[in-house]
């Protein structure tokens, strides 16, 4: 960790790229640079320090080694003794398609991956997620709530990248898609320390989410831009689209934020509910607009 850009600068020289600069603090999940090179790696901790593009989120650094894997999302509903897996989920971070352009808080998920086996869940589970929780106890601060574990599936197993104390976005969408029992109903049980007895359903179809943005995004961009469609995706069979940077304006439905909605869609399997979220998607239009069009396309591959 780093307060002093020459130190960061001279800790760059002395290792081998590709790094990763990330801001330590809050960053709207945009404050990670995978660094190709010493040039890019030194850039972004000048951007970061000096610009404070992030604010006081960039007072301090973290350089860290760049793992070569596909990153997943693995959430738990715990009330400080019982622990209790959600499915698995991937989201895409990169702006553009084919996994271009620079990190956003999110373009996109889907759940389940393929690619996660019954045995690697049970290995994050084992290694990452009981030992974590089982410390925060023994540390007198016991955790209750939603944990998620962003991590790195490598060829030496699953590495910590991140913990967050919260549902993910957008890997919340296709999650509550999938969930059968009522949330209200989770939550309660982890507030009176009965999660134990509390049955969590998950349905067994796919769920894929497609993120619609302002223009600009994740740059500068102009908000109360006016939506249009919202009403002819009512009628789709089991699609929702989850609001996220939206306003009312005199009746109308505008854009009041980078990420605007969350299109996502439930099918047997996750060619079929991409199919029907991009349905969705094309029923919607706002000025500038822009979306991925490859979310959950090849599941299961490297989303880094």
């Amino acid at each position: 960790m780093f307060t002093d850009i020459e130190r960061a600068t001279e800790y760059i020289r002395e290792k081998a790229t590709p790094i990763v600069v990330k801001a330590d603090g809050l960053a709207a999940g945009k404050g990670v640079v995978v660094a190709s090179t010493e040039e890019e790696a030194v850039q972004a901790v000048r951007t970061l320090m000096t610009g404070r593009i992030f604010g006081d989120a960039g007072k301090r650094i973290v350089i860290e080694e760049c793992l070569s894997g596909y990153e997943v999302s693995f959430l738990v509903f715990t009330d400080g003794k019982t622990i209790v897996p959600m499915p698995v989920s991937q989201d895409h971070k990169r702006v553009f398609d084919g996994d271009r352009g620079p990190n956003t808080g999110g373009m996109g998920a889907y759940s389940p991956v393929p690619t996660v086996s019954r045995e690697l869940c049970d290995t994050m589970m084992a290694a990452i997620v009981e030992p974590a929780i089982n410390g925060l106890e023994e540390e007198g601060c016991p955790y209750e709530g939603i944990l998620y574990a962003g991590l790195m599936i490598t060829s030496d197993g699953p590495k910590v990248l991140e913990f967050n104390c919260r549902f993910g976005d957008p890997e919340a969408q296709p999650l509550l898609m999938r969930l059968e029992t009522d949330l209200v109903e989770i939550i309660e049980a982890v507030i009176d320390k009965r999660l134990e007895a509390s049955a969590v359903r998950w349905s067994d179809k796919a769920a894929v989410c497609v993120v619609m943005a302002s223009g600009g995004y994740p740059d500068q961009y102009q908000n109360g831009k006016v939506i249009s469609g919202l009403e002819d995706t009512q009628a789709l069979k089991d699609v929702v689209v989850f609001h996220a940077g939206t306003a009312s304006d005199n009746g109308r439905i505008v854009t009041a934020g980078g990420r605007v909605l969350g299109v996502t869609a439930l099918g047997n399997g996750i060619g079929e509910a991409r199919a029907r979220a991009y349905e969705a998607v094309n029923k919607i239009s706002f000025e500038g607009m822009h979306y991925r069009k490859d979310i959950g396309k090849g599941a299961g591959v490297i989303h880094e």
